[in-house]
């Protein structure tokens, strides 16, 4: 359901599961969810080879903020490049912001 600004959600996570799932991400999930801010987070766990859920881009599309949790893995997979693609596309439309987080990692290492 679209709130009246037109978004499903305030933030859209974006992170590589077995970097920052358990740990950074819930923290940042629950502390977000908590403070009554409706945030996307993917909670499956996607397999080499399957498809890429068109589901995850449509959340994208419709989030305000987007939030990638930049990690040691998050470049090599292939997942969080084409949600940062994503995050990218509607950031030069206008339709949003990126407020990227690197953990336990530097920018020049992303």
């Amino acid at each position: 359901m679209a709130t009246s600004l037109g978004y499903d959600y305030e933030v859209f996570l974006s992170f590589r599961g077995p970097d920052t799932r358990a740990g950074f991400t819930n923290f940042l999930y629950t502390n977000l969810d908590n403070a009554g801010i409706r945030t996307f987070r993917d909670d499956e766990e996607l397999r080499i080879g399957e498809e890429f859920a068109p589901e995850l881009l449509q959340a994208i599309k419709q989030s305000k903020i987007s939030i990638p949790i930049f990690s040691k893995g998050y470049a090599s997979s292939v997942w969080c490049l084409k949600e940062l693609v994503q995050m990218v596309a509607c950031q030069k439309a206008g339709r949003q912001k990126i407020m990227p987080i690197f953990y336990d990692v530097a920018p020049s290492e992303v």
